[in-house]
């Protein structure tokens, strides 16, 4: 038996990240890091806003830019262990945006 999306953000699963940047650079030149979802994503996404705006010492952002350059990345999924099958499940950049979501909506509170 599977386990649904909604099920494995609230277990104590282990989550990767493979994220492929907008290539700058030939194909064989992508950069690939790993990152746990959601954290990770946020933690990305601001470095990049503090690389491109170095003087401005407290930056602030909204979902829907968090989204947009989610959106940019040339590909992003999520691998989770499901440890019942043994074996990673992967997910969607939608998934991401909703788990993500939920953290940062949990923070707010």
């Amino acid at each position: 038996m599977s386990k649904s999306p909604s099920n494995i953000a609230h277990s104590h699963q282990f989550t990767v990240s493979l994220v492929a940047a907008p290539a700058r650079k030939p194909l064989s030149c992508l950069e690939l890091c790993l990152v746990t979802v959601p954290h990770g994503i946020c933690g990305l996404y601001e470095r990049k806003l503090k690389e491109l705006n170095p003087a401005i010492r407290n930056i602030t952002y909204d979902i829907a830019d968090l989204y947009n350059f989610i959106d940019g990345l040339a590909d992003m999924s999520a691998l989770v262990y499901d440890h019942s099958i043994h074996a990673y499940l992967p997910y969607d950049r939608q998934w991401i945006k909703q788990r993500t979501f939920h953290h940062l909506k949990k923070l707010a509170h």
